[in-house]
């Protein structure tokens, strides 16, 4: 089974494990919840911890970011892994995601 976590520590949301179809959906609600609870007018999504992903992954970066910019939060995305910078490359989304 696919293990994967968001958490949302200081000011960054933490993603963590496999993200795929099995994980995405828990994931999303999860760190919709973090975002919206968060005091902090700025937040990096970090995706260090990120083992593997498919494009569920990308989607629930669009989702978060969409989910910072509607509570008035400046977002960030860091450490994107290499198979995620693949499937932007491919979908001619790398613009979505700049770097931190």
């Amino acid at each position: 089974m696919a293990q994967a976590s968001v958490q949302l520590v200081a000011e960054q949301l933490q993603l963590a494990g496999v993200l795929d179809y099995r994980t995405g959906a828990a994931l999303r609600k999860q760190g919709q919840a973090l975002i919206q609870s968060s005091p902090a007018q700025a937040l990096v999504i970090d995706c260090a911890g990120v083992e593997k992903s498919s494009s569920v992954g990308l989607s629930l970066l669009l989702g978060f970011m969409r989910d910072a910019e509607a509570a008035g939060k400046a977002v960030q995305v860091r450490s994107l892994p290499h198979d995620m910078k693949q499937i932007a490359q491919v979908t001619g989304m790398t613009e979505f995601f700049p770097q931190g």
